[in-house]
């Protein structure tokens, strides 16, 4: 039974020591219980769509993992859709540097009866040529998965309510973006979509899809930026335990693991009004 532990959001730079030991703690639990893959769901870095050396130190944190790495980028990696982020849009040059650790930003991992696909949303509604790439990506990845389960990994949530919502908005895909999505969402061997950047834990069903918000590895966000969102505000990561026709997902909260408030750490993270 193949088994995958996702991470995300765990916000990292040489320039602070903040979430650090919840990482080391994770990994810790990771030696002693090897997966076979591990997923990075987006914002393994704390500012990497402005620093370079952000995305190194995340990276190598990452690769200490006792597993094969698929490291797909969030919004402080890459920067995002310009409306979400004005001042990082998603870019070239960003994608690049990101490239230059952490591989191509979306791809492809067979598992014994499984096919793990997992996509840069980062890119997702802005019309650069990556987002046309990755869409024939897609349409191949679902095409060639055979008689495989499906499990499908990205930073942002498809959505927050439901699918067909012409809601544009931070925390999910941009509607305009999601029927490049269908070849996967539509597959019927889909039986995961599993996500973060939310800063949430929540799970539901949808026939038989899992649908997971992975909790971040750094921070909690105050519940006035999230209103209407569902969730549990705790950190940790999630493990993934690929069964014939279904996931068995186990939320892992190592004793120690700290829960921190964006708010109490803003002046070392994101402060209000910095560019």
């Amino acid at each position: 039974m193949p088994t995958i532990l996702q991470l995300t959001d765990a916000h990292l730079s040489p320039r602070t020591r903040l979430f650090r030991d919840n990482l080391a703690l994770l990994r810790t639990w990771a030696e002693a219980n090897p997966p076979d893959l591990v997923v990075a769901s987006g914002d393994l870095s704390l500012d990497g769509a402005g620093r370079e050396e952000d995305l190194e130190f995340a990276a190598a944190q990452h690769r200490a993992f006792p597993a094969p790495l698929l490291a797909l980028p969030g919004n402080h990696d890459t920067g995002s859709h310009p409306r979400t982020m004005p001042d990082q849009p998603f870019d070239s040059e960003r994608l690049d540097r990101f490239r230059r650790h952490l591989g191509a930003g979306r791809g492809l991992v067979d598992l014994p009866g499984w096919r793990v696909v997992g996509l840069n949303t980062e890119v997702m509604g802005t019309g650069h040529a990556e987002e046309a790439a990755q869409a024939a990506f897609i349409a191949e990845a679902a095409a060639g998965a055979g008689e495989r389960r499906i499990a499908l990994f990205l930073h942002k949530p498809v959505f927050l309510t439901r699918r067909d919502d012409p809601t544009f908005d931070y925390w999910s895909v941009p509607p305009a973006a999601r029927p490049a999505l269908a070849p996967l969402l539509d597959h019927p061997g889909l039986r995961l979509v599993a996500s973060g950047h939310v800063h949430l834990h929540h799970a539901f069903v949808q026939g038989r899809v899992s649908f997971q918000w992975a909790p971040p590895i750094s921070f909690v966000v105050p519940p006035e930026m999230q209103e209407g969102v569902p969730g549990t505000r705790i950190t940790g990561a999630l493990l993934h335990r690929l069964h014939d026709d279904h996931v068995e997902t186990e939320l892992l909260r190592p004793p120690g693991l700290l829960l921190q408030d964006l708010e109490a750490v803003r002046e070392e993270t994101y402060p209000r009004g910095a560019k």
